[in-house]
């Protein structure tokens, strides 16, 4: 089970965005966690969010294209 330190607010999750320049407010990241696309939970009338869970949103897409083009060199290797 998380610790209770991995648990933080959505003011806290929008502000740790807004460092990595993706500015969310904290309204629509609650919107993700009521629609289960980001895990949450819900003490006291407030939701929290995991920490781990909102970082992996920063990380970022890897470029397929990249790896198709890597690939596609090897299969015509053989043909050299």
């Amino acid at each position: 089970m998380p610790a209770a330190a991995d648990w933080i607010t959505l003011a806290e999750a929008s502000e740790i965005l807004a460092a990595a320049n993706i500015h969310f407010t904290a309204e629509t990241i609650g919107g993700w966690a009521r629609e289960g696309k980001l895990a949450s939970i819900k003490l006291g009338g407030r939701r929290y969010v995991r920490r781990h869970d909102l970082r992996a949103l920063l990380v970022p897409p890897r470029h397929a294209a990249r790896d198709g083009e890597e690939q596609q060199t090897v299969l015509f290797e053989d043909l050299g």
